[in-house]
């Protein structure tokens, strides 16, 4: 009876030990670059970003012809008065300088945001599929070599991108 226990402990041990753990690696870069919604998050800003430089200039040449005219009229006044003069013009461009840069920050603070978002998504849509699909590890791919190399069959970058490409443009 003893040695039926023991027998049965060392095939129970044998079998656990035997168990490979499944794994897989995602490449981040290629599943980054590829993601339409981080696509669009990059046209929205990328136009969002014209669109303040254009802004920018526009205000820059009206700062700069007024300044110009501003100082072809204080040209012959005193520096107390062109003082007074250019007092006003001074102010409000330190205000528009204060504005354009306020923007800049809350621009860059909501590409941010979007991106933070869209990574928790990423990171959400791989701990998904590994546990819907029984994997136990999954390691990302990169250029700094968190995996140096990875069977072709491990890789399911594809089939991540596609589901989170698929979710996206059910949106």
């Amino acid at each position: 009876m003893t040695k039926k226990i023991i027998l049965l402990a060392v095939t129970s041990m044998l079998l656990f030990s035997c168990q490979q753990e499944k794994t897989a690696f995602v490449n981040n870069e290629v599943l980054i670059e590829k993601y339409q919604e981080r696509i669009d998050i990059e046209d929205k800003y990328k136009v969002l970003v014209e669109a303040l430089a254009a802004k920018k200039d526009s205000i820059g040449k009206a700062l700069q012809e007024e300044g110009l005219a501003l100082q072809a009229k204080g040209a012959n006044m005193s520096p107390a008065k062109q003082q007074e003069l250019y007092g006003p013009y001074m102010q409000k461009r330190q205000q528009l300088q204060q504005q354009l840069q306020q923007e800049e920050q809350v621009m860059a603070q909501e590409s941010q945001k979007e991106i933070d978002d869209l990574l928790k998504k990423i990171d959400g849509a791989i701990e998904s599929y590994g546990s819907e699909n029984g994997y136990t590890y999954i390691f990302g791919k990169n250029k700094v070599g968190s995996v140096l190399y990875g069977a072709e069959k491990n890789d399911i970058t594809t089939v991540v991108l596609d589901k989170l490409n698929k979710e996206y443009g059910a949106k």
